[in-house]
């Protein structure tokens, strides 16, 4: 298992093979390869999971919820009692 960010495509970059998309990622935008899909063509406002710069899965935007919540509930210090 892969620790995966949710990121929405904003565009397709033109050139590079068509393996390279413009995707928002908590507000930064950045290039991700999309080589690695293969569920079909991505088109803007699709959200994706990535790790080191690939995307590895396409989500819905229930899905994108879900995982940014889990990256949010791991960053979350342990209460005093150890939990």
């Amino acid at each position: 298992m892969c620790l995966g960010i949710p990121g929405q495509v904003v565009e397709l970059v033109e050139g590079y093979g068509d393996q390279l998309a413009l995707v928002d990622v908590a507000g930064v935008r950045r290039n991700i390869n999309i080589g690695l899909l293969d569920e079909g063509p991505l088109e803007p406002g699709m959200w994706v999971i990535i790790h080191m710069g690939f995307a590895l899965e396409r989500v819905d935007a229930a899905g994108a919820e879900k995982a940014m919540r889990g990256l949010e509930l791991m960053g979350r210090p342990m209460d005093a009692d150890g939990a």
